[in-house]
């Protein structure tokens, strides 16, 4: 912005000084072809200092109207991620409730969360510090409490609804 308002101190000191040169050559009997070179360099000028000046104005306007969306954008983003919030609370409530149904030990349910995750039986066991058959030992305890056939109905029993 700065620079546009040097431009238009420069085209307006231009601009004057032009002026007091035809006003001086014209009391100094120049010739007519001198002075209207001098007058197109002086709306040449002007010319230039209302078009920096309406930029500057349509730059700003434009500039308002995107900080205007961004904060009706942002405000939605915050909405949307304070219902996100809501909706996973809600439905972390609705698996624990149905893990507390299948009476699942602690490890079971760890295992549950993580697999639900889509965590490998290797992650899991790297994340619980355990050998990873007795996390795929864990896992099978969970689907017979569940009476799920295996990792794949375990996850669709809880997203099948989602989707």
């Amino acid at each position: 912005m700065r620079k546009e308002y040097l431009f238009i101190g420069l085209l307006l000191l231009i601009s004057i000084a032009s002026l007091l040169d035809v006003i001086s050559d014209y009391l100094e009997n120049e010739s007519w072809l001198h002075l209207l070179t001098e007058s197109v360099l002086i709306l040449l000028s002007l010319t230039g200092i209302i078009y920096l000046v309406l930029e500057i104005f349509r730059y700003r306007h434009h500039n308002e109207r995107l900080e205007g969306q961004l904060e009706n954008t942002e405000n939605d983003l915050n909405n949307t991620r304070s219902q996100l919030k809501k909706v996973r609370q809600e439905y972390q409530l609705v698996i624990q409730e149905q893990l507390d149904l299948w009476q699942l030990s602690d490890s079971e349910r760890e295992v549950a969360m993580l697999l639900l995750k889509g965590l490998s039986f290797k992650e899991i066991a790297e994340i619980r510090e355990t050998q990873e058959k007795t996390v795929r030992q864990q896992a099978s305890s969970l689907y017979k409490k569940a009476d799920l056939a295996g990792r794949h109905e375990f996850s669709a029993y809880f997203f099948e609804d989602l989707l």
